[in-house]
């Protein structure tokens, strides 16, 4: 009853995070009328069942410190080193950046109420806009509440029914959501398989426009897309590219500048489309930058961009601070790429199978087996090390793995007790 909910949420000594649970626990024991959503929660419950039978019901632990390199949890009983986060610069809780953000507050206020074309634009924006321009040497840039909407904006903005759109086998969702929402003929080829993607180049001749879509940085595997080859091919069948670079800005090439800038192709891809909720700072937000032309219409169409709240300035402010820092010093990013090399070489030794670049902070260890990958994770937070196993749908079936990601914010003792925790867990558990 509504009484015993008040005096139960109301007492002192529930903490936030319990009084939150127990308010669900009650919710979830009402009784709702209606046979349609009775037959909705058998079927889903059903599911719900067989994802914890196969062993890959995702939980979600829950975080109570800033995130860092090492955090605490609701389960663990202390600190545990954080090995699964997008936090690759160290940047989450830079003290520059949470004061940037503290001074817009109070400057500009929390929020703005509205979309960017009504009275949601601010000169914060187009500053912001600029630098990102600037830094990926761009013509142009476009704000986003997230780089999901994004690339759920570019693909319908630009292509019609007289176009193609050839996107990579393991591009990450929000490219594949992107694409259907689009009506152009849609072509896949095989992961970073070249000949594939000429074949499809090939087959789409007749196509007003053929853009190919490819991430940057693979987030799953932690490969890299052959971003000089695809140029190579793009020239050769006069297509356009597009690149999604979120595990890759900021943290990746030279500069940090990205996986074009890896390859020396910043002025040959056509679009770039990024976050600023992973590397620079790890907020929120994303953008799309390239071809002015391009930018000019997702102003104009991109309905993601059209009817969402521009984000918040003291986000566009503190990611501001996290592009200056960035440019300023290396420092964290030459961190970053040691402990990377640290942690892909020791592995291999230990008898790893470690997937991807090895310039890459993101290091996936494959374990095959979903159940297991699970068990591992476990066992590795016991052990002090948060890390998560990814499985089937998010990977294809029998190649579960933890996907372990690397930061600045780790020092050599970390990666090194990190490797340790491999290896003990390996004993443990005979895999």
């Amino acid at each position: 009853s509504y009484s015993f909910c008040t005096l139960l949420l109301g007492r002192s000594n529930h903490q936030p995070y319990q009084r939150t649970m127990l308010l669900s626990g009650l919710r979830s024991q009402r009784r709702f009328a209606g046979k349609g959503r009775d037959i909705v929660k058998n079927i889903i419950a059903k599911e719900i069942a067989d994802i914890k039978a196969a062993g890959t019901f995702k939980n979600e632990r829950v975080i109570t410190s800033p995130q860092a390199g090492s955090v605490t949890t609701t389960e663990s009983k202390g600190a545990v080193l954080n090995f699964c986060s997008n936090n690759y610069l160290g940047l989450c809780n830079n003290a520059e950046i949470k004061k940037a953000t503290s001074d817009s507050v109070n400057e500009r206020g929390f929020g703005l109420s509205s979309v960017r074309f009504i009275c949601g634009t601010t000169d914060m924006h187009k500053e912001l806009e600029h630098k990102i321009s600037d830094f990926l040497g761009t013509e142009d840039t476009i704000l986003y509440p997230s780089c999901f909407d994004a690339n759920a904006g570019i693909f319908e903005c630009i292509l019609t029914k007289e176009d193609a759109v050839i996107s990579d086998a393991l591009n990450h969702a929000s490219i594949i959501d992107g694409i259907r929402l689009c009506k152009a003929e849609r072509h896949r080829y095989a992961h970073l398989d070249m000949n594939a993607l000429e074949e499809c180049l090939q087959k789409t001749q007749d196509k007003r426009i053929r853009m190919i879509a490819t991430d940057g940085v693979f987030s799953m595997d932690g490969d890299v897309a052959p971003l000089d080859k695809i140029v190579e091919l793009a020239e050769k069948y006069d297509a356009i590219i597009f690149v999604d670079d979120c595990h890759a800005t900021g943290n990746f090439g030279p500069g940090g500048k990205g996986t074009p800038a890896y390859f020396g192709v910043q002025d040959k891809i056509d679009v770039v489309n990024s976050t600023l909720g992973k590397a620079m700072g790890g907020a929120s937000g994303g953008f799309s930058s390239g071809v002015s032309e391009i930018v000019a219409l997702q102003r104009q169409r991109s309905r993601p961009y059209l009817f969402s709240n521009a984000i918040a300035p003291m986000v566009v402010k503190g990611s501001l601070r996290a592009f200056e820092l960035v440019q300023e010093d290396t420092t964290s990013l030459d961190r970053l790429q040691e402990n990377t090399r640290l942690f892909r070489t020791e592995m291999k030794a230990a008898g790893f199978t470690i997937s991807g670049n090895d310039e890459c902070a993101i290091a996936p260890v494959m374990i095959g087996d979903a159940a297991l990958a699970s068990q591992i994770s476990e066992r590795m937070l016991e052990l002090g090390i948060y890390v998560v196993g990814f499985s089937y749908p998010v990977v294809p079936k029998g190649e579960a793995r933890i996907r372990v990601q690397l930061s600045a914010a780790h020092s050599t003792d970390d990666v090194e007790t990190l490797i340790n925790a491999f290896i003990v867990a390996k004993k443990d558990l005979a895999f």
